[in-house]
């Protein structure tokens, strides 16, 4: 890359304005030398939690764990259905199938992509466990309506906040709306770890109880020797937790840099490129900046001839994935119409306005006013 490039998401860049922070935390660690269940461990589950608006959080190795761990959790497993919007990543599905549930996918709303709740509820059955309340692209699906639907037939909501650190809906924080959520702490997250790392949060007590426990092989709470549940190893390191605690302060006035830049995509990308719709009861956090282009081959083509990052999310839908063909009931033309015409532009909270304003003069040039999707 040269130095007029754009990168797709400036890591570096964002981890450069807390290096200093960083290494503090990290001599810390190494000092006490409590790898695994350090005191940072504690502290970024209290902080975190408080900033999700919940009573409890419980670090874990990775979001797909998260949301596998929920599941298993509320017992939810071999007979059960849960319902799932089709766009989103591989990972919902593969916590669904991971407890032996059947997923059950259903089409998202043309101008959000979001879980479209007509849908979920016309998916509803007797064996219906759960609703994945997946929020993509850093903006909530609309709890207002799938809140009311989950109640009137049972069903717990699990919040898949994978890419929605931060986000409101109606003025709830992501985190605060299920029975518990799931995030994801990827590096390339709104708040992101050196490495893989994740973290349930809930305020249902017991449930927490029991997600601690299964993730840590079973173990009694008597004794580390007697494991009570068939459990497994899902621990958040004491250095990734160190190294959230400090990003977290931070994540706020990140969030605002995001929202400042999609506001100045919003102003300057061509007609050609038409970015998802906000709810207005919806507060996001803009993980991703993502249009959908008419002819996607020549954008991008023109995006890499000026060294400018893109990414797309996601091409194949989940229903139409090899490993999950099987649960696919019925065409589900929203999803799969947007996975072929969505693209993601750079988006970081270091990003500048000249670095936007090229995005857009290279878009403009390469979809034009006259090739705006239909």
């Amino acid at each position: 890359m040269t130095d007029a490039s754009i990168p797709f998401l400036d890591v570096q860049g964002i981890t450069q304005l807390v290096r200093e922070d960083l290494d503090l935390r990290w001599k810390g660690v190494l000092t006490h030398g409590r790898f695994i269940g350090g005191p940072e461990v504690e502290t970024f589950e209290a902080r975190f939690a408080e900033y999700c608006e919940s009573r409890h959080c419980v670090g874990v190795a990775n979001g797909t764990d998260a949301l596998e761990l929920v599941l298993a959790a509320l017992g939810i497993g071999p007979g059960d259905e849960v319902i799932v919007p089709a766009n989103t990543f591989v990972a919902t599905v593969e916590a669904v199938c991971a407890v032996g549930a059947r997923p059950r996918f259903v089409d998202v709303e043309p101008d959000t992509l979001e879980i479209d709740t007509d849908a979920a509820a016309a998916a509803v059955g007797p064996r219906t466990a759960a609703v994945m309340a997946v929020h993509m692209f850093g903006q909530m699906a609309d709890v207002d309506r799938l809140v009311p639907l989950a109640q009137r037939h049972g069903l717990a909501i699990v919040e898949d906040a994978a890419q929605a650190h931060g986000a409101r809906f109606g003025g709830r924080r992501a985190g605060s709306v299920g029975v518990a959520a799931g995030f994801s702490f990827y590096p390339g997250k709104n708040l992101g770890a050196l490495g893989d790392a994740g973290a349930v949060v809930s305020s249902d007590e017991a449930l927490v109880a029991r997600i601690r426990q299964l993730a840590n092989h079973g173990r009694a709470s008597s004794g580390r020797h007697l494991h009570e549940l068939r459990g497994r190893n899902s621990r958040l390191d004491t250095l990734q937790a160190a190294v959230l605690a400090v990003k977290l302060r931070s994540l706020d006035a990140d969030n605002d840099r995001r929202r400042w830049a999609m506001r100045r995509y919003r102003e300057r990308l061509p007609a050609g490129c038409l970015p998802l719709a906000e709810h207005p009861r919806a507060e996001p956090v803009h993980h991703l900046a993502v249009v959908q282009v008419a002819d996607r081959a020549a954008a991008t083509a023109a995006l890499d001839a000026a060294g400018i990052g893109w990414g797309l999310h996601y091409p194949v839908p989940c229903h139409r994935q090899p490993a999950f063909v099987e649960f696919a009931d019925e065409p589900l033309p929203t999803t799969e119409l947007a996975a072929q015409r969505i693209l993601s532009l750079p988006m970081s909270p270091t990003l500048t306005v000249a670095q936007i304003g090229r995005v857009c003069q290279v878009l403009d040039q390469a979809t034009g006013p006259d090739r705006r999707p239909p």
